[in-house]
């Protein structure tokens, strides 16, 4: 293999504005997280063993005009498999997250007030986790998370807590409705309570009298007795959930910072001890005995308001985080838990600082509790193709991250995301596990010259940048890190009354530009007016296509193929400008049936001879249709329960290379329907190095005169693969190893060095196979020109953070 030529390209002219997190939320398994974005947009996150980083499963589009204030996902059985997730916004309305169908749908009409925090009624199932100690629980000001977790049986965080009789006491079963309860903390003072049926639309229940000031955060007792509020007036409320009368108040400034009209409280969390926990808008974290409201502790560790709370599953451990960007830990001390068996205390009287942890530049949103777990869950009835492989390697990043071990959760302005050790929080680094939050996407048109430069198209929130990749010297590659690529702008185009762009697409020929909104797809042709000067011409698609999530063109350009949210393929002749075939893509023997509707498809990936398309979905489906014959050649269920995350054909001989959320990769032949012989002997066997890919694979460049060969790449590196050469296992480095005691020291040395040669020869074996070249910076796109030579577009994290505004709270050095 020649050595490859690379161009690097800054990304200056690249526009990458991504949105702050504002609430996060847990499934009732604990091993998705939900995301949801300022700009009303979700992201689904999961992890599983096999992989370094968080899996992005899928981000679903909502309504930007509706910024989302919480999450909640409600208990298994409710809504499905996975349970309801529902989200609340500022314009007083309740959305349901579709995660099947990709879509929001509204389930509680506005109630004309700003809802500034959910919280769902813990049911029977959870209370008996909690009891065995298992059971997680969150709650803040911008993410809150039901703690119906049902699942996490098993789940241990390294404290034994030894408070399962005093937890009994404060746990028993109480219900008075058929229905879970959902309680919503209304701008207008009042808790309004809403029943939360298994699907459709909620149902009002009633609400609690109103008081003056906001309601702010909301929170149940652990047995569902009680409700507690807190309000833009200090005040916390503890209310009667049957007879719906206040117990009493606590005024919360009293063991804080400060007191006034102008405390909030914001965010609430209630332990299954007994003991409720308040965060403030001083900065105050306090813990209150539930029972009488009196105040047991307080902290003044944060320099602004907290916006969140969390706890781990033992309830031992409580997380608040702020406006400071600090993400502080209290534990609770030991003796305290073993004094309470003795006695008739139902409450944890002392709460310990132990540290902080800031690696967020801006305020922290929201805390969630997570867990990782052995493999993703399937589909309602699915069976997936199980492949017999050796066992892999323990899944571990950093050195702490474990199956069935919580790990914490933050989000926040910075539009990071990162995961912290809940039982070794200061002693380890937390793991940005999405360090390109909303990239930009980039297509390539690699067919299209103008004057001997590349046509590339840039997908912004609400508008394509056309832009024009000038190579300096081609034949030459890039030794600095400024890079010899530069991007001259072309044209803007923006989107109708600037709705969200959520996909677009590029013709090889660069003549032709596709975007959808979350209306309807758009087609526009690129004109060459005069010198410099390019316009956009518009062009009409048949009436009636629905939004799309993946949209690309054919290889000669005559096509547009859309995947709808609706699930179907739409392929519209550019001609004539008319439909002419719909598929729809099923997983049954029997194609002629194609009454149930399988989750849209959200990538696709043409053949470079036009003759197959593979589509993919969220969960990882991959159907094939042959284009020829215009139908449905092959339907191939997800491999080892992984998910897709990217893939392409190879361009010489149609084979399908498709890389997936555990780090495998598999190449298919399509027209045998088969796996491909490199795949049968390999994919279960890649180097370790590849198994723990930095960062999660984006996406694959093929280059155009090879047939074996592949670039995989993330944001944070890139691996050149060659299907021609043979792929050797890691062996163990000699210092790695350790024989037995007795043998000699000239028998150690003599296998030492027969380990050391045969390591050496493997290296140089495979010195063209699974080399890895690390990014400095966040990569955008990596893409092969007409040459062969490798374009990366790369951008700066700090020019992107210069985008945001201030924080709230920053230090300022000798003041």
């Amino acid at each position: 293999m020649e050595k490859l030529r690379v161009h690097r390209c800054g990304g200056g002219a690249v526009a990458w504005s991504p949105s702050p997190i504002v609430a996060l939320a847990t499934s009732p398994c604990a091993s998705q997280v939900a995301a949801a974005r300022e700009d009303g947009s979700l992201e689904l996150w999961l992890v599983s063993p096999g992989s370094v980083g968080w899996h992005h499963q899928l981000t679903i589009q909502g309504n930007p005009e509706s910024r989302v204030t919480s999450l909640v996902w409600g208990r298994r059985g409710v809504g499905g498999a996975g349970g309801r997730l529902l989200s609340s916004s500022v314009d007083g309305s309740v959305a349901e997250w579709d995660l099947f169908h990709l879509q929001q749908k509204t389930v509680l009409e506005s109630v004309g007030v700003p809802i500034w925090q959910m919280a769902m009624e813990p049911s029977d199932d959870s209370i008996n986790s909690q009891i065995n100690g298992s059971g997680s629980a969150i709650n803040g000001h911008a993410g809150h998370n039901d703690s119906s977790d049902s699942d996490l049986s098993n789940v241990d965080d390294g404290d034994s807590s030894d408070d399962e009789e005093g937890s009994a006491k404060t746990s028993s079963s109480y219900h008075v409705n058929e229905f879970q309860r959902l309680a919503l903390a209304c701008d207008d003072g009042s808790v309004r309570l809403y029943n939360v049926p298994e699907s459709g639309a909620l149902t009002y229940y009633r609400a609690l009298p109103r008081v003056s000031g906001r309601i702010l955060s909301v929170a149940w007792s652990s047995n569902a007795k009680f409700i507690f509020s807190g309000s833009s007036d200090g005040l916390i409320r503890c209310w009667d959930s049957t007879s719906f009368r206040e117990k009493y108040r606590i005024t919360a400034g009293l063991g804080g910072a400060g007191t006034g009209p102008e405390l909030c409280i914001s965010s609430l969390l209630f332990l299954r001890c007994g003991t409720l926990v308040s965060g403030d808008s001083t900065g105050s974290v306090q813990f209150w005995d539930s029972l009488h409201g009196t105040l047991l502790q307080a902290h003044s560790n944060h320099k602004g308001d907290v916006n969140a709370l969390a706890t781990v599953p033992s309830h031992n451990r409580v997380f608040s985080a702020g406006s400071d960007g600090q993400v502080i830990l209290y534990k609770a001390s030991k003796g305290e838990f073993g004094a309470r068996r003795d006695t008739d205390k139902e409450q944890v009287g002392k709460w310990v600082y132990v540290g902080y942890v800031r690696v967020h530049t801006h305020d922290v949103r929201a805390l969630t509790m997570a867990v990782p777990i052995c493999r993703e869950d399937a589909l309602p009835e699915e069976k997936a193709v199980k492949i017999r492989r050796r066992e892999k390697h323990e899944f571990s990043y950093h050195k702490w991250a474990h199956l069935g071990v919580p790990m914490l959760i933050s989000g926040g302005d910075d539009t990071k995301l990162f995961a912290y050790s809940a039982k070794e929080f200061t002693q380890f680094a937390p793991h940005n596990f999405c360090p390109a939050p909303q990239r930009p996407s980039i297509n390539l048109a690699r067919d299209s010259t103008i004057n001997g430069d590349s046509v590339m198209l840039v997908q912004s929130a609400n508008w394509l940048d056309v832009l024009l990749v000038t190579v300096q010297n081609k034949l030459t590659p890039s030794t600095s890190s400024r890079g010899d690529a530069t991007i001259r702008h072309l044209a803007r185009l923006k989107s109708k009354a600037s709705r969200k762009i959520i996909s677009s697409a590029a013709s090889a020929n660069g003549s032709l530009l596709a975007y959808s909104d979350s209306v309807r797809p758009c087609l526009f042709a690129l004109k060459h007016k005069s010198g410099k000067k390019y316009n956009l011409e518009k062009l009409e698609l048949p009436k009636g296509l629905p939004c799309s999530l993946s949209i690309l063109f054919s290889v000669d350009s005559s096509s547009l193929i859309l995947a709808g949210r609706d699930g179907k393929i739409y392929i519209v002749d550019i001609a004539t400008r008319q439909l002419s075939n719909v598929f729809h893509p099923t997983s049954k023997q029997d194609r002629t049936n194609v009454s149930s509707r399988e989750s849209p498809v959200t990538k696709m990936f043409p053949s470079a001879d036009g003759q197959w398309l593979a589509a993919v979905n969220c969960f990882g489906d991959i159907f094939v249709f042959n284009l020829e014959v215009q139908r449905q050649h092959w339907f191939i269920p997800r491999m080892n329960d992984g998910s897709v995350t990217s893939g392409g054909f190879c361009p010489k001989n149609n084979s399908l290379v498709i890389t997936t959320s555990k780090n495998e990769v598999y190449v298919f032949d399509v027209e045998a329907k088969q796996l491909a012989e490199w795949s049968k002997r390999y994919t279960h066997h890649l180097p370790r190095s590849f198994q723990e890919f930095p960062g999660e694979v984006i996406g694959l460049s093929f280059p155009p005169q090879s047939s074996s060969s592949v670039v995989v790449y993330s944001t944070r590196a890139m691996c050149f693969i060659d299907f021609g050469l043979p792929v050797i296992e890691d062996v163990q480095l000699p210092n790695g190893s350790a024989g037995p005691a007795e043998k000699t020291d000239s028998q150690k040395s003599a296998k030492s060095k027969q380990k050391r040669k045969a390591h050496e020869e493997l290296k140089q074996e495979r010195r063209n196979n699974f080399d890895f070249f690390a990014f400095k910076d966040p990569v955008l796109f990596v893409g092969h020109l007409l040459d062969s030579s490798i374009l990366i577009v790369e951008k700066r994290w700090m020019d992107v953070v210069e985008g945001f505004g201030a924080p709230v709270h920053r230090h300022i050095y000798g003041t």
